[in-house]
């Protein structure tokens, strides 16, 4: 029997992971309504707050010393007593909390609690963690009858063991990680051949590519900032705290950090700890040293290096190949601890990528063809057709790249010698799409840890990181479906955000991961175009 398409079997996963996840899910427990009291001992809400929030038969009592510790902890009260503390009352502020609802879930690493309620109007989240029953019910009394009448059963084992597989395939994506980037940029640049081939096609290619690409990666932050389709969601995986990037630093001071980490002070030491950054950075030189040194020591590393390829390359596709569990298991624990809302968080951050490849796809690579190589774009996009197609339907600019090689000489007459240096060289490091993919995801998994985080706030400085190391980590990223997943880790890890987060979002992958290879496969196209333009009008050696 021939075997079920691997994007077929993801599909089957996803929905049967869904189905299953739903039917155990416990749904909310609606409390009935309550009210908070705000006291301060001044006349102004920065001096010592006290807050009694009624949570059904018990009363929590917090108080703060400052009114960021205030806030951080009750987003958005000091709006809603703003007329209360310009009068300088000294009485209490009870403001009636509606709509109250609690979601408990429990992974096998911690117990939270998802406190939902309306406060005059506004809506408002918060969460409590602890990392057992015992330290649960010691933290937030509370909610010690909430867990004693809905904790443990079968809905726990269920998020517990699905978490577990989704995280033991997350963590296969990140064996890989460094030994694929290493040898397939190492590849990639040493196969150029001779060193003329590094050229002045080579600084023109280079330019168009890391062009095209940044464009691509400010419109989908563009997009994700306009969509904001993790702002309010609570994505499984973010409820932990993490290594945050300093959110404080200037500008200035990220971009000269970004620089200083691309250059490694110990390449093994950036290898060991995964400093991605550098790693990328260090294989294109060694690539081109191998280049440049020629000769037997050159051709040895390179056939040494080619093998290591063809190795990782046959891992990546096994691994890849279990993505249909590491589906099942991550839609299972999503939707076992969230419900069906999960499916509203993933339409709109899908909206968001669909959106973004369209504006990218449409209208900058478009124009870049009409007014830099000076051709008909849609006359170009006909005659691409067939590689677009068939790269939409493989999610592969390595395996479509035969045709796409076909279309640009026989169909968009580009000469042999530019489509033979421009198309292999791209299918190995211009992925426009994959760049764009990779900044709307991180920026979509920001929002949601700011959703359960309210002290984190996703600054300007943060989003110059994505961008620099979406880019970067896009020249590393293989020519095969889902290669998108492994590079996504090093831009979390850039930032700081939990990796775990991912795996909500690799159920729709494939969908997402067609499209973007299309839009890869039309970048090279593009740029075959834009390269002969210039070759024609250049002298000839």
């Amino acid at each position: 029997m021939k075997k079920l398409a691997l994007h077929y079997q993801i599909l089957i996963a996803m929905v049967l992971g869904a189905v299953i996840g739903v039917l155990v899910n416990p749904g909310d427990v609606q409390l009935d309504d309550a009210a908070v009291t705000i006291t301060a001992a001044g006349t102004a809400l920065d001096d010592r707050i006290h807050v009694r929030t009624d949570i059904g038969e018990s009363i929590r009592v917090d108080i703060f010393s400052s009114g960021d510790a205030f806030e951080a902890q009750y987003p958005g009260f000091f709006q809603l007593a703003e007329s209360w503390s310009d009068d300088g009352d000294d009485g209490p502020l009870t403001i009636k909390v509606t709509g109250r609802h609690v979601h408990l879930t429990e992974d096998g690493r911690s117990i939270d609690v998802m406190y939902t309620r309306n406060l005059n109007g506004r809506k408002f989240v918060s969460k409590s963690s602890a990392s057992n029953a015992a330290e649960f019910k010691s933290k937030f009394p509370q909610w010690t009858q909430l867990y004693d009448e809905h904790g443990g059963g079968i809905v726990s084992q269920v998020t517990r063991w699905s978490r577990f597989v989704g995280d033991m395939f997350l963590r296969l994506l990140k064996m890989i990680t460094v030994p694929l980037i290493i040898t397939s940029l190492v590849t990639g640049v040493a196969g150029l051949g001779k060193t003329s081939r590094l050229g002045t096609m080579f600084g023109k290619t280079m330019l168009y590519y890391l062009t095209t690409s940044l464009l691509a990666i400010v419109t989908g932050i563009v997009i994700v900032n306009l969509v904001q389709p993790g702002v309010g969601a609570d994505i499984p995986g973010t409820s932990g705290k993490s290594a945050i990037a300093d959110q404080q630093q200037s500008l200035t001071g990220v971009l000269v950090d970004q620089v200083q980490a691309m250059v490694p002070e110990n390449p093994i030491h950036s290898i060991a700890n995964g400093d991605f950054l550098s790693i990328i950075v260090f294989s294109i030189l060694l690539g081109i040293f191998i280049i440049r040194t020629g000769g037997d020591s050159g051709e040895r590393l390179r056939g040494f290096f080619e093998a290591g390829f063809e190795v990782m390359m046959q891992m990546t596709l096994f691994i890849i190949s279990l993505a249909p569990i590491g589906v099942f298991a991550f839609m299972l624990f999503a939707t076992a601890s969230q419900g069906l809302e999960i499916f509203r968080i993933l339409a709109w951050y899908m909206l968001a990528v669909f959106l973004a490849l369209l504006v990218h796809a449409t209208i900058t690579l478009p124009l870049i063809v009409k007014f830099v190589a000076r051709r008909s774009p849609l006359d170009y996009a006909r005659a691409m057709s067939p590689a677009l197609m068939t790269a939409f339907s493989t999610a592969s600019s390595n395996g479509t790249l035969p045709l796409t090689i076909t279309c640009v000489e026989e169909r968009a007459g580009v000469s042999n010698r530019v489509s033979s240096f421009v198309l292999p060289l791209g299918a190995t490091i211009n992925m426009d799409g994959t760049a764009l993919y990779e900044a709307v995801a991180v920026l979509f998994i920001a929002q949601g840890y700011a959703t359960v985080h309210p002290e984190f706030h996703l600054t300007l400085g943060m989003q110059v990181v994505v961008a620099l190391t979406a880019l970067l980590a896009s020249v590393g990223a293989a020519g095969i479906p889902h290669a998108g997943l492994v590079m996504m880790l090093i831009v979390l890890d850039a930032v700081g955000l939990p990796t775990e987060a991912q795996g909500v979002i690799i159920a729709v992958d494939r969908v997402l991961d067609m499209c973007r290879t299309s839009v890869n496969v039309w970048s090279d196209s593009c740029g075959c175009a834009v390269m002969d333009r210039f070759e024609k009008v250049a002298p000839q050696p």
